[in-house]
């Protein structure tokens, strides 16, 4: 191993734990993304689990398909347009219906509300 790689130390876990939670909230398994990229579910466990690091192609497959922000996670004290949570928000939100998401605004408003009144 390279002394470059030796000495690149990041934490891939919090960047795995993200593509899980955007997996999960599009319904889709980890077998499904293993048959359709070529992997084996337990490679895509041990990404999404352990901070196993992925090769660069399936980092690229994974963050398109969940439309992850990786700079939150590799710039941690940059400001992001959208954070991963946001997108994943969003994700979300465009499956509701309207008294569904009528639900959604009065809690966003409930929480809003709360935290200016504590200030």
């Amino acid at each position: 191993m390279s002394k470059k790689i030796e000495d690149f130390d990041f934490d891939f876990t919090p960047l795995g734990h993200a593509i899980k939670q955007a997996r999960e909230a599009k319904g889709i398994t980890r077998e499904k993304i293993a048959e359709k990229l070529n992997y084996a579910p337990r490679h895509i466990q041990a990404v999404e689990n352990d901070g196993q690091y992925p090769s660069v192609e399936l980092l690229f497959y994974l963050v398109i398909m969940f439309d992850i922000s990786v700079d939150e996670y590799i710039f941690p004290n940059k400001q992001t347009e959208k954070t991963s949570t946001r997108r994943r928000l969003d994700t979300l939100l465009d499956q509701l219906d309207d008294s569904e998401l009528a639900i959604i605004e009065a809690t966003a408003t409930s929480l809003y509300n709360t935290k200016n009144n504590k200030m």
